[in-house]
């Protein structure tokens, strides 16, 4: 295509700061011509790689692999980004269409024997080349990546291979578009000021401001966090409160088109299949021989490790509620409806603690100067925000981000705002990663996407201290995307052990019960007083509270998880009835019939987190002992910052990932000190 072409993803150089996307100016009709432009640039740069005559070595093969596909990569980026950001019926039509074509082509490149046998000829001479540690890694991932999609199949597996990823590749997408249409069909009207007792005035706001945005009276409140966190915890109207839990308990299994749970046992079926077909026992083995944790055995002693540990204090925990909820209401059931009102009321008797106060101190543009302002301290980085970057959404800001030496390091997108169109959650993502290309260093376009209380009534966007953890934590998934300094395309930022990745993250969220931190930018939005020393004691007195609680949560989680990736059998069974056995030994409160979490658990069903979501706890162990160097050293400490990013953040997948622990630690991790902040031991 020529540099007049009119379609945006076809155009080498834009007019746009750093080359960015003009993400303003594509629309529904580009993706398809440029998907199929992609693929065919993709191919011709394969079949270049297939025909070159000369003995296969890093560069004509594995490097020359790395470099390929940037158009379709820039165009599915985008896709998966705006399916997840500022989705629409038609942008979902389209991802239905495409799907099949992209993993059709996807295969056709990992089963390609000649190709394979160029990587396979690296791979055996690799100690004759020469190559650095970096080198090496890629060599590694390449072979792996392919033997594990398929290389080392024959004919007839390989087209069983293909059938299974294509009908995968549309399930996954079917459970996401389903889980996202099922929760916005879910609202909550109320007219009658009675029952809205209890709740915040912000929260209340923003609810008279949906009904008003739908032409109704009183408050309509939705599934986004916003809504549905605080209603939990504040909402006095104990009904109230059950309605809106099955409302989004039930989400996608409910008797509609939306629900999930036959998609959910196919696709827990196919993964059985696929590692069946790939030589594993289970879809469990065969994601975990390339991760840190390298078998099951190694995630349940986890996992069963924090039980044991966790689950007296979680059981004392709930004996307490309940004991309040009989004490001030006469509640003799203590139900899961229950457990958010009660334990707010608890912490704050216990603690003197008042997280919706403390909105008043967490100013969306203070909390940005202090994260920011975090990432200025510890590693030198600044930030200038830009109105000439093109951005998708009115919410969005862009910011050019520099080094310390004023060198530009990359461009961040924030997009903090729930609407319709987007999934709930946060997650970090990528535009563009960074490469190294002919001596230039390509720097990362990454995107931050959060679902905050908007501004309403006049106010500005107030955050709460629990929004003010899950901005730092996708803020440091952001800092490991773009803080890397790699060569290669297939190792930078993010692109790490899925058990690993959650490192850079969760290591952030520490920061938030620092004096020391709170103390840059915790002011209270109208006055400007500095918070005070009492309510930052009170932060750090509640840290603890109901952790045996939170712990195993999240402890259900993973063992749901890895109760549908063990399978080794064809699963017919009810997917809600399966779910309560697998949540059964870490149960506090009753299950309730109707709800399931597996048909809207899109970490494992639509997202990368099969069989991984044990990856959370497994960082908190690294996080937790990782920051005590920090502790130890002084939170600000330059030292100790420039470690971490020389060894963890800017290194990407360049290394194995315990090595990379170790080189910053001094040692491998241990669980102790996960157990001491949490206050067990």
């Amino acid at each position: 295509m020529n540099e007049n072409t009119t379609n945006p993803f076809l155009v080498k150089n834009y007019n746009t700061p750093h080359n960015t996307l003009p993400l303003n100016l594509i629309g529904i009709e580009h993706y398809e011509p440029a998907i199929e432009e992609g693929i065919k640039e993709e191919m011709d740069e394969i079949n270049r790689i297939i025909e070159n005559t000369e003995k296969p070595n890093f560069e004509n093969t594995i490097a020359a692999l790395d470099k390929s596909g940037e158009t379709l990569e820039k165009v599915t980026n985008m896709l998966g980004n705006m399916l997840n950001a500022e989705s629409t019926d038609e942008l979902q039509e389209l991802a239905q269409k495409v799907m099949p074509r992209l993993t059709e082509h996807s295969n056709n490149i990992s089963l390609n024997e000649k190709l394979f046998e160029r990587i396979k000829a690296v791979k055996d001479n690799a100690e004759n080349e020469n190559l650095n540690g970096e080198q090496k890694m890629l060599v590694d991932k390449y072979y792996k990546s392919f033997v594990r999609n398929g290389a080392l199949l024959d004919e007839k597996q390989k087209e069983q291979y293909r059938q299974l990823t294509e009908q995968l590749s549309l399930l996954t997408l079917t459970f996401e578009q389903n889980s996202l249409k099922d929760k916005n069909d879910f609202t909550l009207h109320i007219t009658d000021s009675t029952q809205i007792e209890g709740l915040p005035e912000g929260v209340i706001s923003m609810a008279a401001a949906n009904a008003s945005a739908n032409n109704m009276e009183g408050w309509l409140f939705t599934l986004d966090a916003p809504c549905y966190v605080p209603f939990m915890k504040y909402a006095r109207n104990r009904e109230l409160r059950k309605e809106m839990y099955m409302g989004y308990n039930t989400v996608s299994n409910r008797d509609n088109i939306y629900n999930n749970s036959e998609i959910v046992r196919h696709i827990a079926n196919l993964r059985i299949e696929v590692a069946n077909l790939l030589g594993y026992k289970t879809y469990a083995d065969y994601v975990l021989d390339n991760r840190m944790a390298e078998n099951s055995a190694n995630v349940y002693n986890l996992l069963n490790t924090l039980k044991d540990s966790y689950m007296p204090v979680a059981e004392k925990e709930t004996e307490t509620i309940a004991a309040l909820a009989l004490e001030r209401d006469g509640i003799t059931d203590l139900m899961p409806w229950d457990w958010s009102y009660y334990s707010e009321i608890l912490r704050k008797e216990k603690y003197d603690f008042d997280e919706e106060k403390l909105r008043e101190y967490f100013e969306l543009d203070k909390v940005i100067e202090g994260v920011f302002g975090l990432a200025t301290r510890l590693y030198g980085i600044t930030f200038r925000e830009s109105t000439e970057i093109p951005v998708y959404h009115k919410d969005v800001r862009s910011f050019e981000v520099f080094d310390e030496n004023g060198e530009y390091l990359a461009v961040l997108y924030t997009d903090f705002y729930p609407r319709p169109t987007k999934q709930s959650g946060a997650w970090m993502t990528e535009f563009k990663g960074q490469w190294m290309e002919n001596g230039k260093d390509s720097r990362p376009h990454v995107s931050l996407v959060m679902n905050f209380n908007p501004p309403t009534d006049g106010k500005p966007a107030l955050l709460n201290h629990s929004e003010l953890n899950t901005f730092l934590h996708e803020f440091g998934h952001a800092l490991h995307g773009m803080l890397s300094k790699v060569t290669y395309r297939s190792l930078s930022g993010t692109s790490v052990y899925r058990d690993f990745v959650e490192l850079p993250s969760q290591i952030m969220e520490n920061f938030a019960v620092e004096k020391d931190f709170l103390n840059t930018f915790a002011r209270h939005y109208i006055t400007g007083e500095v918070m005070p020393e009492s309510e930052i004691a009170k932060i750090k007195a509640a840290e603890n509270f109901n952790a045996g609680y939170a712990c195993t949560r999240q402890v259900s989680f993973g063992l749901l998880d890895m109760a549908w990736h063990t399978l080794t059998e064809d699963f017919t069974g009810n997917v809600e009835e399966f779910e309560k056995k697998a949540f059964k030994p870490v149960s506090l409160l009753p299950q309730i019939p109707g709800t399931c979490m597996s048909t809207q658990f899109g970490h494992i069903f639509s997202g990368g987190y099969a069989a991984g979501y044990y990856g959370y706890k497994w960082a908190e162990v690294l996080d937790a002992d990782a920051f005590s160097v920090f502790k130890e050293n002084g939170i600000f400490d330059k030292a100790t910052a420039t470690s971490f990013r020389n060894n963890i953040l800017s290194k990407g997948g360049s290394e194995h990932p315990m090595d990379l622990y170790i080189k910053f630690r001094g040692k491998k991790p241990t669980i102790d000190a996960l157990l001491k902040r949490n206050g067990i031991i």
